[in-house]
């Protein structure tokens, strides 16, 4: 904004609004908040900005409010011509109109879409950068059969990054290959609302139910008899699926399930179907593993 040529009052107000928004929106997204004292609605909608951009200030947004009344020529230079208006500005230019948000949900959405396509600076980032070498040396662990060491290196991260959902996914699957089942689902249930609808705890969950579900059998041989006597008895190779799968030989467990669908999919109202959705999401639905056993269940519903 020029000020040649201004009044001192609009000079302050540019060099103000230069200070409190343009700045600071080099790397951070401003949510600016047009409003008056006399406003009825703007009074309805402050509450839920200033706690939404709460919320947020990790991700890298900040709420400045400017007062029509008291800030008119700011207001002309955004063209202001009805309050509540509300824009999202990013390195000194308006991106996003919010003015149409009413609620939580609504403003949480629209200001997911815009920091999705930005190169927003926030500290939620800089952590994230921080712990993503040290979630791989976790779940390398995992993978590699030490789930002590897993859970000491997940139990360390929780520290930096308690409401983490990929550092809570590792501990809790952790937990399960320690056989601590109830501890895993203590944890689980102990999460906050919003980390437990995140993907990686999906994972986890999943684990947790198949671990229910399956106990490791140290022989498999008599179902594995019934399986060859009847292909057709379902439950036994049902049976066997979880056998195998609790033993570690997810290849077998995905292929005698697979065979009951192929023979019957709706067997047990799909059963084998759904367990091997839970498999699936269980080992990691972005594991080259579950692409092909995916690969192979639809050849199989869509032959």
């Amino acid at each position: 904004m020029a000020t040649l040529g201004m009044s001192e009052k609009d000079k302050a107000a540019v060099e103000d609004f230069r200070r409190d928004v343009v700045d600071p929106s080099r790397t951070s997204l401003v949510i600016v908040d047009f409003w008056a004292e006399w406003c009825g609605p703007c009074k309805q909608l402050t509450p839920v900005i200033e706690k939404v951009c709460a919320e947020y200030e990790a991700k890298g947004v900040k709420l400045v409010k400017v007062n029509v009344d008291e800030n008119p020529f700011i207001a002309s230079q955004f063209r202001v011509q009805s309050i509540p208006t509300v824009y999202a500005v990013f390195q000194g230019q308006p991106v996003a109109d919010l003015s149409q948000a009413r609620t939580e949900g609504q403003l949480k959405q629209m200001l997911d879409q815009v920091l999705g396509q930005l190169p927003i600076e926030s500290d939620e980032k800089a952590q994230a950068q921080e712990i993503a070498p040290l979630i791989a040396m976790g779940e390398e662990a995992l993978a590699g059969g030490d789930a002590d060491r897993a859970r000491s290196i997940f139990e360390q991260i929780a520290t930096m990054a308690p409401d983490n959902s990929e550092v809570a996914s590792g501990l809790i699957r952790a937990l399960i290959a320690l056989n601590e089942l109830d501890a895993a689902e203590a944890l689980l249930t102990s999460l906050p609302a919003e980390v437990a609808k995140e993907q990686p705890i999906e994972r986890a969950r999943a684990a947790l139910t198949l671990a229910r579900d399956v106990r490791p059998v140290a022989d498999l041989s008599a179902v594995e008899a019934k399986v060859a006597a009847d292909p057709d008895d379902h439950a036994a190779r049902f049976e066997l699926a979880g056998g195998l799968m609790a033993n570690g030989d997810r290849d077998g467990a995905a292929d005698a399930l697979l065979e009951i669908v192929r023979r019957d999919r709706e067997w047990n109202d799909g059963a084998a179907r759904a367990q091997l959705l839970t498999v699936f999401e269980a080992v990691g639905l972005e594991d080259p593993w579950v692409a092909a056993q995916r690969r192979r269940l639809s050849q199989i519903l869509f032959a």
